[in-house]
């Protein structure tokens, strides 16, 4: 089992920073603001022989009672829970706080191995930097600059010293990650916690609250999933805050990354152009999509019909994709949401034979032949997969530059029908023939070639002269 280091600290004291640098990554959003992350953050790391888990927690006001650095400190006191070894940063260039003194006494009673790492100490001395910290009563602090790397090693290397060497495990990584996303407040945390059945990250009634993508694993009924939980997207205009426009750009990075996106949608709103350009962008990427309605409590049976037909008519390119109607605070129809999950994951890796996606595209092409482009017909001769995620079929021909949109359509359609590939888009690709003689150079003649045709002009010349 793999130890799990948490870092605790006030506001902009470098965690994520640090997180970066222990992941080897630049998973968490890292910026010259305050009160960036919100929710538990997590990720691999190893040193040397030993893996280990590392959280990275939002910044830790212990003595809020309310709002939205209240919730902060509830997180950060789960992740304390959860932790073997915590890694308590504070600020070098700013010195010894009195939030500093709180949160060291609130780490004491936890009961678990606390290591203190004075950060941002490059270009100082580390005697006269760790002096003042030694009130803290949390043994030698460590001097470190998670910016530079300088003492990270060797501050991982003496949190992890009693935990026994490990060799991590190779797991094939065959399970989907799962990305939730949608406009701001639509629920997508709340849907986050309902489906992992704990309160995991923050739901908040104001917009905007998640900030970062959070990736989150979860087992039910024995299959593995990772969650993401993303940033709400709202349009470019409306998109005013530094803070606001690096998590739209982790959350289309989230849609990117993931196999499995979940589209979620307000019920009490019309469907908004923004769902629109929202919905474009996961297919764009490819990526299989399943869409929630929430909120679907409570409403009339009018108001369910208008949102059906607008469903119908604003997202009719999402055909292939599941709808659910759900409540994610009361629970309603959410289970349902697993099954198409895993529907829309084994379909977007469908493994396609060559002769049986040649078989399919025979018989759609003597069905409906693609139409002539002038004299020229376009002729369909075989195709093979190319691609999963989303699945890839290329089409082998002649004159396939002619293919119309509409026929490509056609043959879309023909191999989501015969290959049962609900939840997910399919491309179509065309690959022009080419002739295998086309650039082939005669070989150069030798001085026997060169004789024995001089040989055969001379027998020509005299069978002519003797006939005639």
């Amino acid at each position: 089992m793999k130890p799990t280091l948490v870092l605790v600290g006030r506001p902009n004291v470098g965690k994520s920073t640090l997180f970066n640098r222990l992941t080897k990554t630049r998973d968490a959003l890292v910026a010259d603001l305050p009160g960036l992350t919100r929710d538990r953050h997590y990720g691999h790391g190893l040193v040397g022989s030993k893996p280990y888990l590392v959280v990275d927690t939002g910044g830790f006001e212990p003595v809020a009672k309310d709002g939205i650095l209240h919730e902060m400190a509830k997180q950060t006191l789960q992740a304390v829970d959860e932790a073997d070894c915590i890694i308590f940063l504070v600020d070098a260039r700013q010195g010894l706080t009195p939030q500093d003194k709180t949160i060291a006494e609130g780490l004491r009673k936890s009961g678990r191995p606390v290591f203190l790492a004075v950060n941002k100490a490059e270009g100082m001395r580390r005697e006269v930097v760790a002096a003042e910290f030694h009130e803290l009563a949390l043994g030698v602090p460590l001097v470190i600059s998670s910016a530079h790397g300088e003492g990270v090693r060797e501050l991982v290397e003496l949190a992890l010293a009693d935990f026994p060497d490990e060799e991590e495990s190779e797991e094939k990584d065959d399970h989907p990650k799962v990305a939730i996303v949608g406009r701001p407040n639509v629920g997508k945390s709340t849907l986050v916690n309902r489906l992992l059945g704990e309160e995991r990250v923050i739901a908040f009634d104001q917009p905007g609250t998640t900030r970062d993508s959070i990736y989150i694993d979860l087992e039910r009924d024995d299959r593995r999933y990772t969650l993401i939980d993303t940033a709400g997207v709202r349009k470019r205009g409306k998109v005013f805050e530094a803070i606001e426009k690096f998590s739209v750009v982790k959350t289309l990075q989230a849609i990117e990354d993931a196999n499995v996106v979940v589209l979620v949608l307000d019920a009490r709103q019309d469907v908004s152009e923004q769902d629109a350009h929202i919905a474009g962008f996961i297919l764009e990427a490819g990526r299989a999509l399943v869409v929630a309605i929430n909120k679907w409590d409570g409403l009339d049976e009018a108001r369910r019909e208008v949102i059906k037909s607008d469903l119908a008519r604003k997202l009719q390119f999402l055909e292939f994709a599941k709808y659910h109607y759900i409540s994610a605070l009361q629970g309603t129809g959410v289970g349902g949401l697993f099954k198409s999950i895993d529907g829309a994951f084994a379909a977007a890796m469908k493994k396609m034979s060559t002769p049986m996606l040649t078989r399919v595209l025979i018989a759609a092409t003597e069905k409906h032949q693609p139409p002539k482009v002038g004299p020229i017909r376009p002729k369909l001769r075989y195709a093979h997969q190319g691609g999963s995620n989303p699945p890839l079929v290329i089409v082998h021909g002649t004159a396939t530059a002619n293919v119309a949109d509409s026929y490509k359509r056609y043959l879309e359609g023909v191999f989501r029908t015969a290959f049962e590939l609900q939840g997910t888009p399919l491309r179509v690709q065309f690959k022009q023939g080419s002739n295998p003689f086309a650039d082939r150079k005669p070989a150069p003649k030798t001085e026997a070639d060169e004789n024995a045709a001089r040989s055969k002009r001379r027998r020509s010349r005299k069978a002519y002269g003797k006939k005639y």
